[in-house]
């Protein structure tokens, strides 16, 4: 031990190793906090928003998200709105007709975006005209079945409710009036998305913070029809009568289309979503009765929240995602080449014989050192 030489003084190392006990016991005392952080369980909630300010948010059409806040600016809030619900005849395929049960007229129903611990302050309307009783449950809501029970309304009727947005994510809503009806009304087309965004924004897969350009609501509808003996969807007259034909059909199993958001060619052709090239565009899928799964061919979930759940660290790279029923999922990519690209539910039977598929036209310069054709096609050599 008396030959031994450091290549430090004694007193440098003593310096050292009280500098490595010090960060020691504060890298201790940060893990005891994080350990003695409130648990999900725990957590408590006080107030009821009666004193929060008031906004309005007004409601937009799918695919399109109403105007929001990447990142909180004012605090926790009450966001109203307002939807109406509409029994109407729409076309889902050409020649073919069905009636839909809607929120504001659209397959899906608005999503809504707000903050994690806003309060949404819903007024339901149903007019004397429809035929139906009709409600909302909220999947992102506490109690009451998600609120079912507090906003139950007859033809005529007008409801309002406000429910805590506790917890951050993207989740399901649709109407549950009890019994049969509530698999018919929603695989009549009464569903739709709320997006209940972190306060301080999104966050990618290193903790940092991350923001989109754009943000799509892609929604898979399962519609279930009869058809006659020549395997044509049969035209029904009236809500009734449809309630009972998909009612009658819905015991199959077998959907009759499985179209992105309400009838075919929603989302292709002159109605398909648009990028350019660098755009980071969020895309937000549900299905509320059936699973999926949605991949964007040429491309990747740079980002995917399973569930859509913001407060969890998101996977990279995924090439297909899955949405189980009741659900909704959030992924994030980069566009990195020009082009129209598809997205679709990759059980490709659904997507080309069901109707489940979608584009997105991107516009932009093409880059070779992702992709590059080196010889066209030409006879066999």
């Amino acid at each position: 031990m008396k030959n031994l030489k450091f290549p430090i003084s004694k007193k440098k190392l003593g310096n050292r190793i009280t500098t490595l006990l010090v960060l020691s016991f504060v890298i201790f005392l940060a893990s005891c906090k994080n350990s003695s952080s409130t648990s999900v369980l725990d957590q408590k909630n006080d107030g009821d928003g009666d004193n929060l300010p008031k906004v309005t948010q007004e409601m937009v059409a799918p695919p399109l998200l109403p105007k929001f806040d990447q990142v909180d600016k004012d605090g926790p809030r009450v966001v109203q709105v307002t939807f109406t619900v509409i029994e109407k005849k729409i076309e889902i395929a050409p020649g073919d007709s069905m009636w839909v049960f809607t929120f504001n007229g659209t397959v899906p129903g608005p999503m809504i975006v707000v903050h994690q611990d806003d309060y949404i302050e819903l007024t339901l309307k149903n007019p004397i005209t429809n035929t139906q009783t009709h409600n909302i449950d909220f999947h992102a809501s506490t109690g009451a079945m998600g609120g079912g029970e507090l906003t139950l309304v007859n033809p005529g009727q007008e409801v309002k409710l406000r429910f805590k947005a506790t917890r951050p994510g993207v989740f399901v809503y649709h109407c549950a009036p009890g019994g049969r009806m509530v698999p018919i009304h929603v695989t009549s087309g009464m569903n739709g998305a709320i997006m209940v965004l972190p306060r301080e924004g999104l966050k990618d897969e290193n903790g940092n913070p991350i923001t989109f350009d754009k943000a799509y609501y892609i929604v898979q509808q399962d519609y279930y029809l009869p058809k006659d003996k020549d395997g044509k969807i049969v035209n029904i007259a009236t809500p009734q009568q449809s309630i009972e034909a998909v009612g009658e059909a819905m015991k199959s199993l077998q959907p009759t289309l499985l179209p992105f958001n309400g009838h075919l060619g929603a989302l292709t052709g002159k109605n398909a979503m648009t990028a350019k090239v660098g755009d980071k565009v969020l895309f937000i899928t549900a299905e509320a009765n059936r699973d999926t799964r949605m991949h964007l061919i040429g491309g990747h979930a740079d980002l995917y929240w399973p569930g859509g759940k913001f407060n969890n660290k998101p996977f990279t790279d995924f090439e297909t995602w899955e949405v189980p029923g009741g659900s909704a999922a959030a992924t994030l990519y980069k566009f990195r080449e020009p082009g129209t690209y598809a997205f679709l539910d990759h059980n490709l039977i659904e997507a080309f014989d069901y109707g489940a598929i979608a584009q997105v036209k991107v516009e932009g310069k093409w880059d070779s050192t992702y992709m590059k054709q080196i010889e066209k096609p030409t006879a066999i050599k």
